[in-house]
């Protein structure tokens, strides 16, 4: 997905709830048949930890050899990370990955000095109907890393570590929480973990973390006594302890966060760094296309087409 500055999100007042700093409400855009959800960045709140972009995509269901058909477009500055619950697409970038990713994976991409990826749904899954449900979030990389090679990882959901017992499964994506650790090569400590809970189940968040949030995918979720339902992101306040209790249907949450980058990133488009020149020597390095000898080259199978840099973001 893209950054446009039409879905920031609405903070409202959570100064009378004891255990939430910040209350994010992500503001929902059809996209032609495809709703998104964006959680981060908000007005009060820029990043959970190192998380700067959080997207709820769907879910939505496709017909008549409908999907996703996002063109190859340029990062800088990030690791993004797709996480699925339905459905399937296939990704493509300049390092030459060509990789599907389907339920319960992870796909870990490490934009650095920069990348181009294209996300498409499959010819295979074009020819009857089709669906499309899942997370997508940006992690703003050290300034140390910014301009590391570009690189990507693929795990299969077996690879993750997934904990259950006394009506919670939780499967832990990246980083590290509740005594485990994903294989996903990262650059700062973090956690980000997908937790279904039973109706009535209980869960802490873990507390070796500096920075802290939870996002209600569906269900609801109470904590201290307030009632959170889906489609609201909550931050906590910094070294308190916080259970997750799902309420009467059970729920389903993304929770996440880590250790705090030493300052704000600046966003423009798709490229997220620490000082506006970074910002704008990619701006024109996209600009010049120059695919053969410059910064950034189309995913190998995908060179058809491209997003051109935007005229105002």
């Amino acid at each position: 997905m893209s950054w446009n500055p039409s879905l920031e999100p609405q903070c409202p007042n959570a100064e009378d709830m004891d255990s939430i700093e910040t209350l994010i409400v992500p503001r929902a855009r059809d996209l032609g048949g495809f709703e998104v959800r964006r959680a981060l960045p908000a007005p009060r709140r820029q990043m959970v930890g190192p998380f700067i972009f959080f997207d709820q995509m769907g879910p939505a269901e496709f017909i008549d050899g409908g999907g996703i058909d996002v063109r190859p477009h340029p990062h800088i500055g990030i690791g993004t990370v797709t996480y699925l619950y339905q459905g399937e697409f296939q990704h493509r970038d300049s390092v030459g990955s060509n990789q599907m990713i389907y339920p319960g994976e992870v796909n870990w991409m490490v934009a650095g000095h920069g990348v181009t990826h294209s996300e498409r749904t499959s010819d295979a899954a074009r020819e009857g109907r089709n669906a499309l449900f899942g997370i997508q979030t940006w992690v703003a990389l050290p300034e140390s890393a910014e301009e590391t090679g570009a690189a990507f990882e693929h795990h299969d959901k077996e690879a993750l570590p997934f904990m259950t017992g006394e009506g919670k499964e939780v499967r832990l994506i990246l980083g590290n929480a509740w005594g485990e650790r994903a294989p996903v090569s990262t650059f700062s400590e973090m956690f980000y973990a997908d937790a279904v809970l039973a109706p009535g189940a209980k869960l802490p968040m873990p507390d070796n973390h500096e920075d802290r949030g939870a996002y209600v995918v569906g269900g609801e979720v109470s904590i201290a006594g307030d009632t959170f339902e889906a489609g609201r992101m909550m931050v906590f306040r910094p070294g308190d302890a916080i259970t997750l209790t799902a309420g009467p249907n059970g729920t389903r949450l993304m929770l996440l966060g880590g250790e705090t980058l030493n300052g704000p990133r600046y966003i423009w488009w798709n490229f997220v760094a620490s000082s506006q020149d970074k910002i704008e020597a990619a701006k024109q390095s996209w600009a010049e296309g120059d695919w053969d000898h410059g910064r950034f080259k189309l995913p190998p199978g995908d060179t058809d087409e491209f997003i051109p840099l935007p005229e105002k973001r």
